[in-house]
């Protein structure tokens, strides 16, 4: 009845399941899939095939991953079982991000990757995006090849890491000190882009948390400043769904400005194992194309920790 449920409504249940409940779902789910059928020997290159019992149970039987060679989001023919609570986990991270604050999103990723990887598939997919509107220009003079990532300064290695390995130049802004915290240097934002023309800027990529003293960016100036400008904006929002304060500032920067998409760590969020991250915002058909630029399959690990999590929670927990 619980599971049913949960299928129908899409959603957090609204009280936590005890664990036996939990463990006898992910049985039944494991048995949907190929892997597991009974007396069934596959013979083909994706057969799910698990040597040791010990894995074997470490993944409740789960050998298929998630998603197809074209699409992280796409269900497998294969793993019936996999694809479901992967759909499931998609529907009820959605909830649980509308609960904590965010109630502009409508759409979200959960992707095998951590925050930094995250955010480079985020950057590669508006990449292909903008590329995709140019090729349906007519006139061909109107092309251009943005490189700059227009990115406030944190002293942290990993977003400026995932700026270069995606093929871009990060310009960083210097932060203003105001009282004995960093804030967000808007006018110099400005400047740079006006320097390097807005025409050679990527995106502006924004932090909501880091290391004292320096404070989060003002997501809502930026988000304006995008509109205006007609920039796309990333928001790192690595630490901040558990923090209000930070879904209030968000969502009200979705409502009066830009924000292509927002990309949040599992595990300092869900408090689950490092290894995944959610990408989520407004622009479904966006939140989709990042979906499609995922190559392969994807480790299944980061999503099933996250659906164990979930239903453990439930939404009065969360």
């Amino acid at each position: 009845n619980l599971l049913t449920t949960l299928l129908s409504q899409r959603k957090l249940p609204l009280n936590g399941w005890d664990d036996i409940t939990i463990e006898n779902v992910l049985q039944d789910l494991s048995l949907m899939d190929s892997n597991n059928f009974h007396g069934s020997i596959g013979v083909g290159e994706r057969e799910g095939r698990i040597c040791s019992d010990i894995v074997r149970r470490r993944n409740f039987g789960f050998g298929h991953g998630v998603g197809r060679s074209g699409e992280l989001a796409a269900i497998q023919p294969k793993a019936a079982g996999s694809s479901l609570y992967a759909k499931l986990t998609r529907f009820m991270t959605l909830h649980a991000l509308r609960v904590a604050g965010f109630v502009e999103c409508q759409s979200c990723l959960v992707v095998p990757m951590a925050t930094g990887m995250s955010l480079i598939l985020t950057m590669l997919a508006l990449k292909r995006q903008q590329q995709k509107q140019q090729q349906e220009q007519e006139q061909v003079e109107l092309r251009r090849n943005p490189q700059y990532i227009v990115w406030p300064r944190i002293d942290q290695k990993t977003c400026f890491k995932s700026i270069h390995t995606a093929g871009f130049t990060p310009l960083v802004v210097d932060m203003k000190l105001n009282g004995d915290q960093l804030e967000t240097d808007l006018d110099a934002i400005r400047a740079i882009i006006t320097e390097k023309s807005k025409e050679n800027i990527f995106c502006v990529m924004s932090t909501t948390s880091c290391f004292a003293p320096r404070g989060a960016d003002d997501v809502e100036a930026i988000a304006r400043l995008c509109k205006e400008l007609d920039i796309p904006h990333i928001v790192n929002n690595a630490y901040g769904i558990q923090s209000s304060e930070t879904a209030k500032e968000i969502t009200r920067a979705m409502r009066v400005g830009r924000i292509d998409a927002v990309v949040s760590s599992t595990d300092k969020n869900f408090m689950v194992p490092v290894g995944g991250a959610i990408i989520y915002g407004q622009n479904k058909q966006f939140i989709e194309s990042i979906s499609k630029s995922y190559a392969g399959r994807a480790s299944g690990a980061p999503c099933l920790d996250l659906f164990v999590t979930l239903l453990h929670l439930g939404e009065n927990g969360w």
